[in-house]
């Protein structure tokens, strides 16, 4: 079974460090906070320079969607990244902040707890159609750009910009992503 997680719908709140405002798409468990979930899907606006809040025991992939990227600085080793550049994965209690290249940003952040669930995060672009290999673990597509249809066997479910499917690896058979836009395919695995 696919749901979908609707843009309008996504919650909002501030920062864990109170310096800007969150997005979140999805948490587990859902009574989850920001202090205890074992993994998050959340977007965020960064408007000014500064540090990332501290998530203990927990990893954390980034990826920027809106505006020319930051300059992610971990523990002292710098990053670029950008609209266009792979997702980028890091311990989320190392010492990060960011530097905003140039304006705001909007970006995807994807994390789970360590040593209880691990994940992957992938951009696809489609310009007609992708298919997307199913596995027996939690899978959720997050449309960043444009809109796209997902065809399993069970029918043709819409995703609009911003809205995040979700569904369990033994709910899939096949799917294919259709139409134009760009996708982040976010894989959740038990550790």
């Amino acid at each position: 079974m696919i749901a979908v997680l609707k843009a309008q719908d996504h919650r909002r709140m501030p920062w864990k460090n109170g310096g800007g405002v969150t997005v979140e798409i999805a948490i587990h468990p859902k009574e989850a906070s920001v202090d205890n979930f074992d993994w998050r899907i959340s977007t965020a606006t960064v408007a000014s320079d500064g540090p990332f809040s501290v998530f203990p025991s927990i990893d954390r992939t980034l990826s920027v969607l809106e505006g020319d990227g930051i300059v992610l600085d971990v523990e002292g080793t710098e990053t670029v990244l950008t609209a266009t550049t792979a997702p980028f994965s890091f311990a989320a209690d190392a010492k990060s902040g960011a530097r905003l290249i140039e304006g705001t940003i909007t970006d995807l952040n994807v994390m789970t707890r360590r040593g209880r669930f691990t994940h992957q995060v992938k951009r696809l672009t489609i310009d007609d159609s992708v298919i997307v290999e199913p596995k027996n673990e939690l899978m959720l597509i997050f449309c960043a750009e444009g809109s796209l249809d997902l065809k399993t066997d069970n029918g043709i479910t819409h995703l609009g910009l911003h809205d995040c499917s979700i569904m369990s690896g033994e709910a899939q058979i096949s799917l294919e992503l259709i139409g134009k836009g760009i996708a982040y395919l976010i894989t959740i695995m038990e550790a």
